[in-house]
């Protein structure tokens, strides 16, 4: 049986796992409401110059990204594993892209959009590799699973593999 099927044998559904990535794009856009203090930090640091290329905006911009969707995560108890893997998920697609903007191949806007497609779409990829993570209700998830170690606050941890 695949992973997807054994978590919806499990109890986890499609509508969960949608809803779930609705919210991480919920909480990826209200990240991006760091923008302006972002650019003041820059402004501030007297690098108006760095935050105005199109590749240091375009990570800024994905890093307020990973901001919103890391708060969110650990708000729903996620592991750190699964928190990076998300985060890869939403770099890797501009860094991928980022050769084709400084050789010109591409310009900003291209690349962000190309960037977003990409990401939106490894964050759903990210997810099926791990969808008892994705699908299962909230206290099933983090109740049954094997590696504790994975989520520090789970209740049933020895306090060895809590710290770790």
């Amino acid at each position: 049986m695949g992973r997807v099927s054994e978590a919806i044998a499990a109890g986890g559904s499609w509508r969960r796992f949608w809803w779930h990535y609705a919210q991480m794009v919920i909480a990826m856009l209200l990240g991006m409401a760091l923008a302006p203090l972002t650019r003041l930090l820059f402004t501030a640091l007297g690098a108006e110059d760095a935050y105005a290329r199109g590749d240091v905006m375009l990570l800024v911009m994905a890093t307020t990204m990973v901001i919103g969707m890391t708060v969110w995560m650990l708000i729903r108890r996620h592991g750190w594993r699964p928190i990076a893997e998300m985060a890869a998920a939403m770099y890797v697609p501009f860094l991928i892209l980022l050769p084709f903007l400084w050789t010109d191949v591409l310009d900003r806007m291209i690349v962000s959009t190309l960037g977003h497609v990409v990401m939106f779409a490894a964050m759903a990829g990210v997810m099926l590799l791990r969808p008892a993570e994705y699908m299962l209700p909230h206290s099933a998830h983090h109740h049954s699973h094997a590696d504790h170690a994975e989520h520090p606050h789970a209740e049933h941890a020895e306090p060895a593999e809590q710290e770790a």
